[in-house]
């Protein structure tokens, strides 16, 4: 058992929680006389107790059907009439699941037979295990065993005959196979095993066939050879994408596998590690192998959105019975766009932003000082009790020199208008369909 706490009260749920189940065995097919009552049962059992619905010949059996009630384990029917005839089943369903449980009720009456409506219909052969029997092409090296299957079923039972080459084989050839429920096991292949199998199945009913392609194969005395110039040397953008392939030619289906070198810094990062020589290599999952016409075998190993440790060397390692042979390549990643020596990628948007930006707030803040300071008057050559005179704050503005002028009666100039200077700072911000992202600032001075 297991507890669940759920807020503040204590759950149990028993470890036999789970889909209804069949507690008995049933006869699913019942016969009763016209006139009669019968009892269907339902023996089904599950935590949480399953929900029970009854169906005839497809439709539900609801309160409207007067004869016919619904017990707790089963279905009750009463005063029986011809048309109860038909298929009834039992549906029990809970929260993990549901069950069926099927009848063929037959009813009779005194003057017909009950053996000979009791007897099923006839059912043409079907295979029961289409999934095993997918694979109709097989091959297999000299000494090894193969397995043929053809499981079926029907009514009544129907008969296996098995042939090789359209020609039925005999009964020592199926005593070598070991022919055992639906199964025909061939064993230390030759090269006279070579050749398509055919299993028939067929009953009163019907008849059905399959076909297998079985190609035995000489063993070599060489190891699997590596042809064309596969895999090289190859160059990546950071982020991008990349493949490396690798051919292998082999009298049978080798095994072909992936390693990358792992760098003395860099053996923490893996879980396991394999020593091969004076490295280290770590084993890289693998996808298909694929067979192509020439009678090689073609693997990819495919890179996405590369990153800085992805880089290094990578081998294709190809084996069979023989030996293995395998050939290095490596991988180069490319740095994203670098800016100021580091890449842009790496750097947070406000820092990317804000240097620039701030950089230009500072020259602007000094030349803004500069031009403010040229504004006070110069020393003036007058005596040191007369000055400059500040512009009183409900006159016109005037400078340095008409104050000092004004003060010592001269004559009045027009005031001088010295430039102020206003800065207007602007950020831009560019986006490519590449997804490089670059900035620029604008400057406006105005006077």
């Amino acid at each position: 058992q297991f507890y669940h706490k759920a807020s503040e009260n204590h759950c149990c749920v028993c470890a036999s929680s789970g889909p209804p189940r069949v507690s008995e065995k049933v006869a699913h097919r019942q016969t009763a006389r016209l006139g009669s009552a019968i009892k269907l049962p339902c023996p089904v059992e599950g935590d949480p107790p399953p929900l029970i619905m009854w169906t005839k010949d497809g439709r539900n059996i609801h309160s409207g059907w007067i004869r016919f009630r619904i017990l707790r384990m089963g279905l009750k029917i009463k005063e029986v009439e011809a048309d109860d005839t038909g298929t009834y089943i039992c549906k029990a369903t809970n929260g993990f699941g549901s069950v069926n449980i099927n009848y063929t009720l037959i009813v009779i009456s005194d003057k017909v037979s009950e053996c000979f409506l009791f007897s099923p219909p006839e059912v043409r052969p079907r295979f029961t295990q289409p999934a095993k029997m997918r694979k109709r092409v097989i091959a297999r090296p000299v000494g090894s065993s193969v397995r043929l299957k053809c499981a079926a079923g029907g009514n009544p039972r129907p008969d296996i005959v098995w042939l090789k080459d359209d020609r039925p084989l005999s009964e020592r050839e199926v005593g070598e196979g070991r022919q055992k429920k639906w199964t025909l096991s061939l064993r230390n292949l030759t090269p006279e095993h070579s050749g398509r199998y055919t299993c028939r199945v067929s009953n009163r009913a019907g008849e059905i066939n399959a076909t297998y392609k079985v190609e035995v194969i000489q063993r070599t005395n060489s190891k699997p050879v590596l042809t064309g110039t596969h895999p090289v040397n190859t160059t990546v953008d950071y982020g991008g994408t990349t493949s490396f392939q690798c051919k292998v030619r082999s009298d049978v289906k080798p095994v072909i596998q992936w390693l990358k070198r792992v760098e003395s810094n860099e053996e923490s990062r893996y879980n396991s590690t394999i020593e091969v020589g004076d490295h280290r290599f770590v084993v890289l999952p693998t996808g298909e192998v694929w067979s192509r016409p020439d009678g090689s075998y073609l693997n990819k190993l495919l890179i996405t959105r590369a990153k800085e440790e992805d880089a290094g060397m990578y081998i294709c390692l190809g084996a069979n019975t023989m030996g293995y042979s395998f050939r290095s390549a490596f991988l180069t990643v490319l740095p994203g766009e670098a800016w100021g020596g580091v890449t842009s990628s790496s750097l947070p948007w406000p820092v990317i932003i804000g240097i620039p930006a701030g950089i230009v707030f500072i020259f602007g803040t000094v030349l803004l000082w500069f031009c403010q300071s040229r504004k006070h008057c110069p020393p003036p050559s007058a005596p040191r009790d007369r000055g400059c005179v500040a512009p009183s704050s409900s006159g016109p503005e005037k400078d340095c020199m008409s104050s000092l002028l004004l003060s010592q009666g001269g004559p009045t100039l027009p005031p001088k208008i010295y430039p102020k200077i206003y800065t207007d700072i602007h950020t831009h911000t560019h986006s490519h369909v590449d997804g490089k992202v670059h900035q620029h600032q604008h400057i406006h001075f105005q006077c």
